[in-house]
């Protein structure tokens, strides 16, 4: 049993299930069954039910069985107080809808959808643990907003959201990211899914919009694995899913130069995210979403 729930943290038997919700409660789930497993050993998600009496607390509201169990005072929490609000910013543009298939050694998913689980798996976590989520869209403009809150009725609309998100249109992601980080009035965390495929110094900027509104920031770049790798091997030609131009070339020719321009690309994300306090992890769509959700989690537990 323990075995079938860790199979849910990987990305193609996922993508089998059949909407949304179902995919975050198996993932999550699963997630947690690993928890107990190396490399996590120790470490828990607590799910807060009830939190201590405080002067000021409506005494109807004792939970008086508890009482009488502990001999102490708490409170039922209820779904709409929240501990924390997070902001899933989710990238929702055409180069989002690339996938080489599972023959290229990846889950055969694209990174939209990939990024999607991620997105659904994160707000079904947060609920359970009380805190509020909302969940934004964008492409080369700001798509959706739906602003963070922690009730069931509301998860089922991220979830709803997510199910039907289709990329489209072209990547602006700094101009997008300035523009939601205007319409974030309130302190919390935000956490962007994206390939992060658009100028690096017009997207840090961006985050750091996000910073000087004293948000608290977690990147996760998304890619595929042969985005990484550019192993494609004999003549190809490539089409860009955002403008549909196709280029004749040969790939073994350019594996080196590209491998390169690559790293120093991913190399300056993470460079100058932890220069200014942001938390990246790189992602590609083969891996175990426990690697997402371990990230998030420490964020989580560093903000108390």
């Amino acid at each position: 049993m323990q075995e079938q729930a860790l199979t849910y943290l990987r990305p193609d038997v996922v993508s089998k299930l059949a909407n949304m919700e179902l995919r975050a409660r198996m993932v999550v789930e699963g997630f947690i069954t690993g928890l107990h497993q190396s490399p996590y050993h120790g470490f828990s998600v607590e799910f807060a039910e009830h939190r201590q009496y405080m002067p000021g607390d409506e005494i109807r509201r004792i939970d008086w069985k508890v009482y009488g169990k502990t001999d102490r005072y708490y409170i039922k929490q209820y779904e709409e107080e929240t501990n924390l609000k997070s902001y899933i910013v989710l990238d929702a543009s055409a180069s989002m809808s690339f996938s080489s298939g599972a023959h290229a050694g990846g889950a055969g998913i694209t990174k939209s959808a990939y990024a999607s689980y991620i997105a659904a798996s994160l707000a079904y976590l947060m609920m359970q643990q009380r805190d509020a989520v909302g969940l934004m869209t964008y492409d080369d403009a700001v798509r959706s907003v739906i602003p963070p809150h922690a009730t069931k009725v509301h998860l089922r609309r991220i979830l709803l959201e997510l199910e039907h998100l289709a990329p489209s249109s072209k990547t602006k992601t700094g101009f997008a990211l300035h523009r939601l980080a205007e319409r974030m009035p309130r302190r919390g965390l935000v956490i962007v899914l994206s390939d992060l495929f658009d100028d690096p110094a017009q997207v840090l900027a961006a985050l750091k919009h996000f910073r000087h509104n004293h948000h608290e920031v977690l990147v996760m770049q998304i890619l595929d694995p042969l985005e990484k790798s550019f192993a494609f091997g004999s003549d190809a030609v490539f089409k860009d899913v955002e403008t549909g131009e196709q280029l004749p070339t040969q790939p073994y020719q350019m594996q080196h130069a590209y491998r390169k321009e690559m790293h120093n690309f991913l190399e300056r994300y993470k460079r100058e995210c932890r220069e200014n306090s942001i938390d990246y992890v790189l992602l590609d769509t083969s891996m175990p979403f426990d690697t997402a959700l371990i990230n998030y989690l420490n964020k989580r537990k560093r903000l108390g």
